[in-house]
């Protein structure tokens, strides 16, 4: 099965472990030298409505991601890693 990165933005991240649905795809890393994504980012929730910005990214390591189906990502994440929108890694 291949999907286009377009395609991947469209797809929820339901978490394996607690259940918890994390969002949708917004952005992916990639690695420059091997041309390989090595995690997907989810947008934070809004806070009250989206008036008070939102809470962290998710990063969802490459290797989490257990399987792709037509319109949901499952992922293995005990914990997952928040990333602040502003500071990067």
């Amino acid at each position: 099965m291949q999907n286009r990165f377009s395609e991947l933005r469209y797809k929820e991240v339901v978490n394996l472990c607690s259940g918890q649905r994390l969002g949708y795809v917004c952005d992916a890393e990639i690695d420059m030298c091997s041309g390989r994504i090595t995690a997907l980012i989810v947008p934070g929730r809004a806070r009250a409505g989206g008036l008070l910005g939102r809470e962290d990214d998710y990063l969802i390591p490459w290797e989490s991601i257990k399987r792709i189906g037509d319109d949901i990502i499952l992922a293995e994440l005990p914990a997952p890693e928040p990333r602040t929108r502003f500071g990067g890694r």
